[in-house]
């Protein structure tokens, strides 16, 4: 069977998508609507965070490599859309990720080093780790754990808006997914529930144009994603997910639509993932090589810092330094990270009761007495294959 290819299906050439950066970042489109594009300190936010999560995701693959942390998925080539729809959204607004979001809980507050003591399932991770690598939570921020079934995150999504609404409250849920989960119960469920009741909630489907192997073309029989909210009663939009801007703008649009009162929007930002799905896959046995290199030359990092440069602001800011610091922030927590010790063995009890019951304190009494005599390394067999 030959490789598919996904480079006519998403070429922004190819199928109107909202745009209003050029393509080289060196100014906006002719004729852009100025609302809703992001200030200078927003621009700023947005290009720190991108970049942000490209150094992350170059250490925490050279960790997997090296049997340090256990899995990655790397965000590599979506940043733009990731994080110029991620800048929008207010402290109090609700962020129900997918696997490469994790970046706008960081975007949002979240310690640098709580991210990587999820990453090492240490005594710090905050999922004490129990949760598979990459699933990121911080209630500090609003932005809860995900599973890794595809699209159970977006029901979740839509009861949270609907809450929200019955109370009174002017806050938002994102809903975020890949394309792959355009194809679950829980992407239907959510669509329909959140329109008929008006929910207040952003969908955003990062249209990568892959579902793990499968291309779009084998998945949906539909122009484009986008094109999928009309069935819903809900406005939906195409938009070039490698325009940082482009993403901020459309996004700040459905969310005062969501904050006034009138439901839900979908917004589907085509963009493309560099490497493999996770560091378990190789792209290269179902990608053409012409493809990745199409795209690459499409970066949305290099593109938003042109335009930085173009505006005056990279060299008014600093930014020059920027990715320097962000390595020496990411060598120091994961030099912390790997200082701290594994979850006690007695929290596997916790979280489960508000008391832990009689059989489980004695299955961790008897736990302890094994690993006392033995050794840890000789009690526990093996790791989960990831």
């Amino acid at each position: 069977m030959g490789k598919a290819s996904t480079i006519r299906r998403a070429d922004p050439g190819t199928f109107p998508l909202h745009r209003v950066l050029q393509e080289d970042g060196s100014g906006l489109l002719d004729g852009v609507d100025s609302e809703f594009l992001p200030t200078e300190a927003k621009l700023l936010e947005i290009y720190r965070a991108m970049l942000t999560t490209r150094v992350l995701d170059e250490r925490m693959l050279k960790l997997q490599r090296q049997g340090r942390v256990a899995f990655v998925g790397l965000a590599t080539g979506q940043e733009a859309a990731i994080h110029g729809s991620g800048a929008v959204f207010e402290t109090e607004d609700w962020i129900w990720s997918a696997l490469r979001e994790g970046g706008i809980a960081v975007q949002r507050g979240m310690p640098l080093r709580e991210y990587i003591a999820h990453m090492f399932g240490n005594a710090e991770d905050t999922a004490k780790g129990r949760q598979m690598p990459n699933h990121f939570q911080c209630a500090e921020v609003n932005f809860p754990s995900w599973s890794s079934v595809l699209g159970t995150q977006l029901p979740h999504a839509v009861g949270a808006a609907m809450a929200m609404k019955r109370r009174g409250e002017p806050h938002v849920c994102a809903a975020y997914s890949g394309d792959g989960a355009t194809s679950s119960n829980g992407f239907h469920c959510a669509m329909n529930m959140a329109a008929v009741y008006k929910s207040p909630v952003v969908f955003v489907v990062i249209d990568n144009g892959w579902a793990i192997s499968v291309p779009s073309a084998k998945q949906t029989a539909a122009a484009s994603y986008g094109t999928k909210a009309k069935a819903y009663g809900m406005p939906g939009i195409d938009v070039d997910g490698n325009d940082a801007l482009a993403c901020y703008q459309a996004v700040a649009r459905a969310t005062a639509r969501a904050r006034a009162g009138e439901g839900p929007t979908l917004l589907n930002l085509r963009t493309y993932r560099m490497g493999g799905h996770s560091s378990s896959d190789d792209p290269t046995r179902y990608r053409d090589d012409a493809e990745v290199a199409h795209w690459e030359s499409r970066d949305p990092l290099p593109r938003l810092e042109a335009y930085l440069k173009a505006q005056g602001l990279y060299e008014q800011h600093g930014c020059a330094s920027w990715r320097e610091e962000l390595v020496e922030e990411v060598a120091e927590a994961v030099n912390h990270a790997e200082s701290v010790g594994p979850p006690a063995l007695e929290s596997l009890v916790e979280d489960v009761y508000a008391e832990p019951p009689k059989h489980l304190r004695r299955q961790v009494v008897e736990a302890l007495r094994i690993v006392a005599e033995k050794g840890e390394a000789d009690a526990v067999e093996g790791k989960f294959p990831l």
